[in-house]
């Protein structure tokens, strides 16, 4: 990409604002401003993603600092103490987040824990008057996610999920020639992720904790291209559900295919399975051509190709830092984030009927 493109690009994102499911500083991380003071994080849950993730994360973003933890471990808060430098003060467990009231250290709580566990720390969080920022699905039910907002509106704080793709270069872009209409309309979003997992005593395939399999965990990145792509909310899913092994995904389902109906008459076909190898990607079919990634939802590695052969091509960055610095911003600025908890309530609505579809055979129709 020339520099006149890239500066076209830059600027078309920043008038995407007036579109909801862009929001205004989806390349706010590229941007060189003048310092602001880092918001203080803490870490809720201190698992593989914060550990390898979203704690180096921390080390690069502008806007933000790893300032405490949440965990049940004092092994884990030791040496989190010892590694990043957090003050014995700064170091909560589950039942004592409240206090964090009394601590101007920590303006914003990640919550980086199973799925069903969401609710209850985001009340806590909101309770202590922190700004909370929530790992994806918002949680297992919609009056479950629908109570998270709830929490945070009551104590006037900001609720956002984890939708990292969301402020990466290439969705970015792919994003824009969709909006643009640079191969015409969007007619047809294929998307997939999947993988096949390991341990059959984790936390993901119990559904008391996670609230389902595969399409709660990594189902969601598709469903969130489909919408992204389209630009629209889907008026209608039909779906299936496949199961080769009853006894490891006796609680959860292992694959899921559907298809969603949109507005304008676009059409999108997905799928996700916790029992095949998937990179994850997603194609978008046009009136005059297509483009897609692949792969799209990873944590590195991003690729993209378009049909009438122009780049799709942009420098690997860390999304974590991206997002984190992205959700700083907006409580620094007192603005709403493109990864809202009303964003993160209308994917749970759509994974709901997927679910019903699978379940009854029927095609359910979503409205609102």
């Amino acid at each position: 990409m020339d520099s006149q493109s890239r500066r076209r690009f830059i600027q078309k994102t920043a008038a995407w604002s007036a579109v909801p499911l862009l929001g205004s500083s989806a390349m706010s991380a590229f941007a060189r401003e003048e310092p602001r003071k880092k918001l203080g994080w803490a870490l809720c849950g201190l698992g593989k993603l914060s550990t390898e993730q979203i704690a180096p994360a921390l080390q690069k973003t502008q806007l933000a600092r790893l300032a405490g933890v949440v965990t049940d471990s004092p092994e884990k808060a030791k040496q989190w103490q010892q590694q990043y430098k957090i003050p014995a003060k700064n170091c909560y467990t589950y039942d004592t987040m409240e206090q964090m009231a009394r601590n101007k250290d920590i303006d914003v709580v990640y919550i980086v824990t199973p799925n069903a566990l969401h609710l209850e720390q985001t009340q806590r969080a909101a309770k202590a008057g922190k700004h909370v920022y929530c790992e994806k699905p918002m949680e297992t039910s919609v009056e479950r996610a629908q109570q998270m907002i709830a929490a945070c509106k009551a104590a006037d704080r900001k609720l956002g999920v984890a939708y990292r793709c969301r402020f990466e270069p290439h969705n970015i872009e792919s994003i824009r020639i969709a909006r643009e209409k640079e191969l015409g309309a969007v007619r047809v979003v294929e998307s997939s992720f999947g993988f096949t997992i390991g341990d059959p005593g984790q936390w993901r395939l119990k559904r008391a904790l996670s609230g389902g399999g595969a399409l709660m965990d990594v189902g969601i990145y598709a469903l969130q291209a489909s919408r992204y792509l389209t630009g629209e909310e889907p008026i209608s899913v039909t779906a299936v559900e496949m199961k080769t092994d009853p006894v490891k995904f006796a609680e959860v389902d292992e694959t899921i295919a559907w298809m969603a109906q949109f507005p304008s008459g676009a059409v999108a076909s997905c799928s996700t399975s916790f029992n095949s190898s998937d990179t994850g990607r997603f194609r978008a079919r046009a009136e005059k051509g297509w483009f897609e990634l692949d792969p799209a939802f990873n944590y590195s590695g991003i690729k993209g190709r378009r049909s009438d052969r122009k780049a799709l091509e942009f420098p690997q960055i860390d999304q974590f830092a991206a997002e984190i610095d992205d959700f700083s911003r907006c409580i620094q600025e007192n603005r709403a984030s493109v990864v809202s908890g009303e964003e993160g309530l209308r994917d749970i609505r759509i994974l709901m009927a997927i679910y019903e579809s699978a379940r009854t055979g029927r095609t359910i129709p979503l409205t609102g």
